[in-house]
């Protein structure tokens, strides 16, 4: 199985540290990226990560992924609330997709209490502040590495 990890984040994430810091903190989407990269290397995973505000090319990327990863950690931000087109590209992703979410969405408006992504997601992170990431890393790491000691 691969050891590619796509790690895609939604819109408005690029101003992580910036928006709403009380909500979201002040770590930027760049120290997170650099926390995953550093966890990653000590995974044995590679990375790639990407941010869009931009629907289709989150769904893109879930396309790529397809060809070439082990899993996806997905932080769809607004998206998560709105997008089937996001939910039905994750649909045809069969390795794990862990979703993640900075805040307590539980905790906040009514809207953001139902993810379609959640449809899909083999795991769910919520509230734990950008160290989310790491764990969600931590579980794709895990599952890959299940499914290369049942595939061996």
């Amino acid at each position: 199985m691969s050891r590619v990890v796509y790690i895609l984040n939604g819109p408005n994430l690029n101003l992580l540290g910036r928006r709403q810091p009380k909500i979201h903190g002040y770590e930027t989407l760049a120290d997170v990226e650099a926390d995953c990269r550093k966890l990653a290397e000590e995974l044995r995973l590679e990375i790639r990560f990407h941010q869009s505000n931009r629907e289709y090319e989150i769904i893109d990327w879930i396309h790529e992924a397809r060809e070439t990863a082990g899993g996806i950690v997905i932080n769809p931000a607004a998206f998560t609330h709105t997008s089937v087109a996001i939910l039905d590209a994750l649909n045809t992703f069969e390795p794990p997709v862990i979703e993640v979410h900075i805040s307590n969405v539980h905790k906040r408006e009514a809207f953001r209490h139902h993810s379609y992504v959640s449809m899909r997601a083999d795991g769910v992170i919520a509230g734990l502040g950008t160290q989310g990431y790491q764990l969600a890393l931590r579980r794709v790491a895990r599952l890959i590495d299940e499914a290369e000691k049942g595939s061996a």
